[in-house]
């Protein structure tokens, strides 16, 4: 039988060919694979030629195809629709991914192959050689022989026990999926919203109504739900998650990653990332995590007072379960914003065609269009063909494919995200081919959602990891589109999140669902006077949690030796943690507790769940440079602010503008010129904090 996975694929741009691939396919795609990317590498390293550019860094560039054709497939189906079967692959085969990846970064030759070539003159290429050197030692090119075999043996153990982690946390959060019995349990929630956890119930084989997890602590429906039980029911079990599983994985997790961080000469693990990031040490990341945490305690303070005072009003108590849920009820008291009301303007069709797709038509040239001729690989998933303006739209013709599955089902991980099945490289002539996932309950009546401002933001957020990939136009694989630190990763999806409630785009697409009504100016004023409060909860928990995670990466070899695996152990570490930054917040749990920190133990994310609120800063201060009049653009013609161009008077001309200058020096660049440079010419200077401190409420007197 042919494999589909082994040639690539004729769909156009390569888009995998989902209807023929199946479970039995992946094992012998997998072996094969392997087998001629090392057939390749050798014959690289046994080319009797002179090394040179092409025979040696553009031949690597061009080796593993048929292994990256395999592992996106393999990975992005794992994330969206696992089996027990392939689960039993991943045990399996991860371990030998990183035997085959150590052997190729050890070896001498190759290795000396490349110190021997000259790069071109251009930046992309010199770039490229000094990431390949600084990569090969990173990864143990210049270690004995006896230390090498070590590195690998920690490798191939990581690489079991963060499959182990994710396994086991996807497995928990389904079996811990919150059943209710009666509707009258659900009081607080829409009508569609308990037909949907009904129909998820069925879908299951169980009675009553079932909610499935979410991967952060809170859960969503916490803010709808108006019996203090129901929350409860939610919040604990969401913390309850890979306690019993997990404890032991994630502590060998940061015993290994600490020895290895030594092995490699680095003092910690943060240390041995953060080199790669533009952070680029370790103390840096903590001495601004630091740095806010007397201003979150003072607003996080603040708001628990308001919050419990309304519950006791309301004779209610008030606990972790119940912030959500009152903080809810202040925003409707305060600023008349009623959240069940604002997500009737929010349909995720109409988010998605008239929002997400105009404001990229407006700002950087393209245009999206329905490819239903093409199959994704699950109900529900569809693909579109991106266009650039002045393109012919014939089929085929564009700069790549959009993949979008944004309903949740059993079979998928929580969380949202991007990935790509195919990437832009000018070398390898391919384009992109790009998905975003999400985890949203679809309506038992098949109607669209209707989206909270929470999934308003993240459809936006995800979508602009997509614009990094689409766009990207460099020459090699390896630079190409999200192909670049995790600290600016970040940026250009977060500053996408600006245009969701931009006043030039959002009423193009925020109509009420069943009255055709255009969002009031009444409605969009509350969402802006309620913006700064909540911003004490939402910080805090994400700033402890990313205190967590450097906690765990920063333990010297010895430290982590010492370190105990039991829940309570783990729950001590974590506490100590906070409490030596001097974190002080009455019922606010971290964004994600160790045992289901997907990010960091499963998710690439290790010593790097801090690059949120650092690229948040690019992204707080970028914006500013749409706001600002007159900002400079490669033309140096004048471009209006944003505020002027949500005026009818400003022509769509001037946001393209604007949108070019983002697109050409950050969108379309990836990996390949220098991060810092790149922003500092964007922007006309390099970052500064206070647009960051202002969004998030931490520049007040009091705070």
């Amino acid at each position: 039988m042919a494999n589909p996975l082994l040639n690539p694929s004729q769909l156009p741009y390569q888009l995998p060919p989902f209807a023929e691939i199946r479970v039995e396919h992946y094992r012998p795609a997998f072996a094969e694979a392997l087998s001629r990317h090392a057939a390749e590498i050798a014959a690289i390293v046994d080319n009797p030629e002179e090394p040179s550019w092409a025979n040696t860094v553009e031949a690597w560039e061009r080796s593993g195809r048929d292994l990256e054709r395999v592992m996106s497939v393999f990975g992005n189906l794992s994330g969206t629709d696992i089996t027990a079967e392939m689960e039993e692959i991943a045990a399996d085969i991860y371990p030998q991914l990183s035997a085959h990846l150590d052997a190729i970064y050890q070896n001498a030759a190759l290795y000396e192959r490349f110190k021997s070539v000259t790069a071109p003159e251009d930046t992309e290429s010199q770039r490229l050689h000094e990431h390949l050197l600084r990569t090969f030692a990173r990864k143990g090119a210049e270690l004995s022989d006896a230390d090498k075999h070590t590195l690998s043996e920690i490798n191939q153990r990581l690489s079991i026990l963060s499959e182990e982690f994710g396994r086991n946390l996807m497995a928990d959060t389904r079996a811990r999926a919150v059943q209710f019995n009666n509707a009258e349990e659900l009081a607080g929630l829409p009508q569609d919203r308990i037909d949907s956890a009904a129909a998820y119930a069925k879908e299951l084989g169980k009675e009553g109504y079932v909610f499935p997890l979410e991967l952060p602590s809170v859960q969503s429906e916490q803010q709808r739900l108006a019996t203090p039980d129901a929350r409860a029911a939610l919040y604990d079990a969401a913390g309850l998650r890979g306690t019993e599983t997990n404890s032991a994985v994630l502590v060998e997790m940061a015993q290994l990653r600490a020895q290895r961080a030594q092995l490699l000469g680095y003092d910690t693990h943060a240390d041995y990332v953060i080199a790669e990031e533009t952070a680029k040490e370790a103390s840096a990341v903590g001495d601004m995590l630091r740095g806010l945490v007397p201003a979150i305690n003072t607003n996080a303070a603040g708001e628990h007072k308001i919050l419990a005072e309304e519950a006791e009003l309301n004779g209610e108590s008030f606990g972790p379960a119940d912030w959500p849920y009152w903080e809810a009820k202040v925003r409707q008291r305060d600023f008349a914003l009623d959240e069940n009301e604002l997500r009737k303007y929010f349909p995720l069709d109409a988010v998605l065609v008239d929002g997400v797709f105009a404001a990229a038509h407006r700002l950087y040239g393209i245009t999206v269009v329905p490819r239903d001729d093409l199959q994704g690989y699950a109900e529900g998933v569809r693909v579109w063909e991106v266009f650039d303006d002045g393109q012919e739209q014939e089929p085929n013709t564009g700069i790549g494919l959009f993949l979008t599955d944004y309903f949740g089902r059993p079979t998928k991980r929580g969380g949202a995200w991007m990935s790509t099945f195919m990437e832009q490289s000018h070398l390898l002539q391919t384009r992109p081919v790009v998905i975003n996932v999400m985890g949203i309950s679809r309506p038992a009546d098949g109607s669209t959602p209707l989206l909270s401002l929470d999934e308003l933001h993240t459809v936006f957020h995800e979508f602009g990891h997509a614009l990094h990939g689409l766009l990207s136009d460099v020459c090699y694989p390896t630079f190409s589109g999200t192909n670049v630190p995790r600290d600016w990763v970040e940026f250009p999806s977060q500053i996408n999140e600006n245009w969701a409630l931009d006043p030039a785009l959002v009423k193009n697409y925020a109509r009420h669902v069943d009255t055709g009504e255009v969002i009031p100016d009444e409605l969009l004023g509350a969402v802006s006077k309620a913006s700064q409060f909540g911003q004490g909860f939402a910080t805090a928990e994400y700033v402890a949690a990313s205190i967590i995670d450097l906690a765990w990466h920063s333990l010297s070899p010895e430290e982590a030796a010492n370190l105990e695996s039991s829940p309570e152990a783990i729950a001590d570490f974590e506490q100590s943690a906070l409490d030596a930054v001097g974190m002080d917040i009455d019922a606010i749990a971290p964004r994600y507790r160790s045992t289901y920190f997907q990010h960091i133990f499963a998710g690439g994310y290790s010593a790097g769940y801090y690059s949120y609120l650092w690229a948040e800063a690019l992204d707080a201060d970028g914006f500013e440079w749409f706001r600002e009049e007159n900002a400079a653009t490669p033309s140096d013609n004048a471009v209006a602010s944003v505020d002027t161009l949500a005026s009818a008077e400003v022509s769509d001309a001037d946001a393209r503008r604007a949108g070019q200058k983002f697109r050409d020096l950050i969108l379309s660049t990836g990996a390949s010129r220098d991060f810092s440079e790149a922003y500092a010419e964007f922007r006309g200077r390099d970052k500064d904090l206070t647009p960051l401190l202002v969004r998030r409420g931490l520049n007040t007197p009091s705070a």
